[in-house]
């Protein structure tokens, strides 16, 4: 005899609630007040540049913005910040020029070659340079590098002088130079665009990467098609971070380079100077000299942080994070 199936009522569907404990709600309010200090803290001190910079800005009218020398010696002083960013802008393009193709490759070998005892290891060593102060690196790019760069630059110079920034002058001294000063930056924004585009290669969906080793791919293939397309909003952000942090150094630069603002860019010989470094070697000045140098720190201040403010933009739209495709 056939047996008649019975109907069963449809189970309610039970909706999660969130309950909020004491424990949360103080940590939810422990962030936001964070994350408000922050935000009040940059405006506080956007504040107060923007009103010590005042007296400067007031005497030197635009003519600040489109002077080259800043001499706080002389009578008026003769105040303008573009010779110190075009110093500042030199160092940081040269510093990542270095640094980002060494970067994505490095992030390349510890996620998809190194493993084991190496991955850690390399992974250690990354984080080590990003722990060492800047006037180790300072004195390191001084002590050391400033010797052995010379004969390369001669180098450079007589095969490639046909560059204009790449050409030195007759009898010019090659030390104290962009060049060195942007080497040694390199190594200081490395580790913070290594550790950003390791992280972007790590969230590769593996199904993506197996499937074109499956589908007859090479390795160098499968990163070609596969991982560097998928971290490329993540290597421009780390990227942008980088020079961030290479537009504000400031006692590796103060050490390596003279402090000479000049509109000339000679990145191979003597000279050049950049903001935060020039601020750093003019402590002790006073009245409108002090308020000369807070209003070229006002104009890094912005530069530098809207160069964050895009990076964190394209950091946030790149694929990272999404995981597999459904």
């Amino acid at each position: 005899m056939a047996e008649i199936p019975v109907e069963r009522a449809p189970r309610a569907r039970v909706r999660p609630r969130d309950r909020s404990t004491p424990s949360d709600r103080v940590f939810s309010g422990l962030t936001r007040g964070a994350g408000i200090l922050v935000l009040v803290i940059l405006t506080l001190i956007a504040v107060f540049l923007v009103d010590q910079a005042g007296p400067a800005l007031s005497a030197s009218g635009w003519s600040f913005f489109t002077t080259v020398d800043f001499a706080s010696n002389l009578r008026p002083p003769v105040l303008g910040v573009l010779g110190l960013l075009i110093g500042t802008v030199t160092v940081a393009l040269i510093a990542v020029t270095v640094a980002i193709p060494t970067s994505v490759l490095t992030a390349l070998f510890i996620t998809d070659v190194a493993t084991g005892r190496l991955r850690a290891m390399m992974m250690g060593l990354v984080d080590l340079l990003a722990a060492l102060p800047s006037l180790l690196y300072g004195l390191w790019g001084f002590a050391f590098l400033s010797p052995l760069l010379p004969p390369l630059s001669l180098w450079v110079s007589d095969h490639l002088g046909f560059v204009p920034f790449l050409r030195v002058d007759q009898g010019a001294p090659l030390i104290s130079s962009y060049a060195i000063a942007g080497l040694v930056v390199s190594l200081m924004t490395l580790p913070i665009i290594t550790s950003i585009v390791r992280e972007v290669f790590m969230q590769v969906p593996p199904g993506e990467k197996e499937a074109a080793l499956a589908l007859g791919s090479t390795r160098w293939g499968m990163l070609r098609t596969v991982v560097l397309p998928f971290g490329r909003g993540g290597i421009i952000g780390g990227s942008m971070l980088g020079l961030g942090r290479a537009l504000g150094e400031t006692i590796a630069v103060s050490l390596l380079l003279p402090q000479i603002p000049s509109a000339t860019v000679h990145i191979l010989q003597y000279g050049g100077s950049t903001i935060a470094g020039f601020i750093a070697n003019n402590t002790g000045v006073s009245g409108l000299a002090l308020s000369g140098l807070l209003a070229a720190g006002l104009v890094l201040f912005v530069f530098t942080l809207a160069t964050n403010f895009i990076a964190s933009l394209i950091i946030s739209r790149s694929r990272s994070g999404a995981g597999v495709d459904a």
